[in-house]
């Protein structure tokens, strides 16, 4: 299989969520696309400080910048972040070329690769969102729900999140959507838990799925499980993580979903946003408020170098990516 990045790695404690633009010049895309060849080993610098803590970071390119910064069609199923206008609530497309997903046991590892990240892109690019972000208790939200129980694991988990050898020149990638959502947690607490559970689909303590008969077809769980034409659940795998500043008064839900097809991860916010059938929408947004949204491509490892190694005019073909597989 040719090689992903560290998308399927394990849940962590702590990550940081960066989202960037890059300004129009050609010299801050030069730096961008070359610093995709230097990212490796600065994680690798980083890390080396504690190799039990697991440090990663994953970069996904949005459809906007990708012709700029490496002069190739990007695949066909990349394109600025889906707005969805709903009756009630809207999934809003925010600005955003460069995703990175930084992810350690330790904070202070997701800090310093954060702030090298800036440093090294210092004048090329802005950031507009970043998320330094937490597990809380045993994987649950602020709502006070697990999180990500219905992730698929092992040869499921890849088939759900990498492009397949049926594209051979992204086989390896993964579609990354992201959304911030802010919570209302005193009208959430106003709810008794029984309400809470039909919003969810769960029940709150032993996060066990709701019958059928009891959970309503506006359940977060109902609307965000997608089946294809015969039946058989479309999966995604979630790394969705807690952030929040008590001070502040902000509590929320960074959402990120990889998907080696961005229809599922679309499908998702349809239902969520529009209702299946139309107009039963999802009620946990009558709590959670989506402020973000970008979708983007990160590509395979040997993607990410030849890209890093390539002037814009230069058209990628599937041999020059011969020999940079894993058996």
């Amino acid at each position: 299989m040719t090689e992903p990045q560290a998308v399927l790695a394990p849940l962590s404690r702590s990550a940081v969520f960066l989202v960037v633009t890059v300004h129009p010049d050609q010299a801050s895309r030069t730096r961008v696309r070359e610093f995709c060849a230097d990212l490796p080993g600065l994680v690798r610098t980083v890390g080396f400080r504690d190799l039990d803590a697991g440090l990663s970071c994953v970069v996904g390119f949005g459809a906007r910048v990708w012709p700029d910064l490496f002069g190739i069609t990007a695949p066909t199923a990349l394109h600025p972040f889906p707005a969805i206008r709903g009756h009630r609530h809207d999934a809003i497309a925010t600005p955003g070329d460069v995703l990175f997903h930084v992810r350690a046991r330790r904070q202070d590892l997701c800090f310093e690769l954060s702030t090298q990240i800036l440093a090294a892109l210092r004048g090329a690019v802005t950031a507009v969102d970043e998320v330094q972000a937490f597990r809380y208790f045993d994987n649950r939200d602020l709502l006070g729900f697990v999180d990500g129980t219905e992730n698929p694991t092992g040869e499921a988990a890849t088939s759900a999140a990498i492009v397949g050898e049926d594209d051979p020149v992204f086989a390896g990638s993964s579609y990354v959507m992201v959304q911030k959502y802010l919570h209302d947690l005193d009208a959430w607490d106003a709810l008794d838990v029984g309400a809470q559970e039909r919003v969810i689909g769960r029940t709150k303590l032993s996060n066990v799925e709701l019958d059928d008969d009891v959970a309503p077809a506006s359940a977060h769980k109902v609307l965000t499980t997608i089946t294809d034409a015969d039946g058989r659940e479309r999966k995604i795998v979630r790394d969705n993580m807690p952030f929040g500043s008590p001070a502040a008064g902000e509590f929320g839900t960074y959402f990120i979903g990889y998907a080696a097809d961005p229809d599922v991860l679309e499908q998702m916010l349809r239902n969520m946003f529009l209702g299946d059938p139309p107009g039963t929408y999802d009620r946990i947004l009558d709590f959670s408020r989506a402020v973000t949204g970008s979708l983007f491509l990160a590509p395979s490892v040997p993607l990410l170098d030849q890209l890093a190694d390539s002037p814009p005019s230069t058209s990628l073909t599937i041999g020059s990516l011969k020999g940079r597989t894993l058996p």
